[in-house]
């Protein structure tokens, strides 16, 4: 098996390692263009369990949060270099806008987010606090986004027509 699950595959991965008494970390995102930042942030969210899931948005939903001219990078290859770090252990790939859904059907003992997000923010709170499980805030890693790489790229380059 590898590291890139459909969510019931995922689900029963998650089961049988919970079962064995690990606890399992959740995070999600966009991951478009993979930074620093991202590195950082999911080294330490893998010390938060035993067990890392990241929960990736969809093409179609980096769109429809982001705008037309994201993602940059598709899918797939998004997933399998996030897949290829060694702090994560399963990547799932998911459509809606949030990973509300998802989070409740694999029921994480921990949701983890950066320092951009106020806990009180955070999609899956309240529901992962309902099931005893905890929220994590990692502290924002400043400056490094896919956004600063893009327009970096842009002032590099000539402007957005470019890009």
């Amino acid at each position: 098996m590898g590291k890139i699950l459909a969510r019931t595959d995922l689900k029963k991965e998650l089961d049988r390692l919970r079962a064995a008494g690990k606890k399992i970390a959740f995070t999600n995102g966009c991951f478009d263009i993979l930074h620093v930042g991202h590195v950082r942030y999911l080294r330490e969210a893998k010390k938060m369990g035993d067990v890392l899931v990241l929960a990736m948005n969809s093409d179609t939903s980096v769109r429809a949060l982001k705008g037309d001219k994201r993602p940059i990078v598709p899918e797939q290859e998004r997933a399998d270099v996030i897949a290829a770090l060694e702090s994560v252990d399963y990547v799932t790939i998911f459509d809606e806008l949030t990973p509300l859904a998802l989070m409740v059907y694999l029921k994480p003992d921990v949701i983890i987010k950066g320092g951009d997000w106020k806990e009180e923010d955070i999609v899956g709170r309240a529901e992962v606090k309902s099931w005893g499980g905890k929220v994590a805030v990692i502290p924002e890693i400043k400056g490094a986004s896919t956004t600063n790489i893009v327009e970096k790229i842009r002032q590099v380059y000539g402007g957005p027509e470019r890009l």
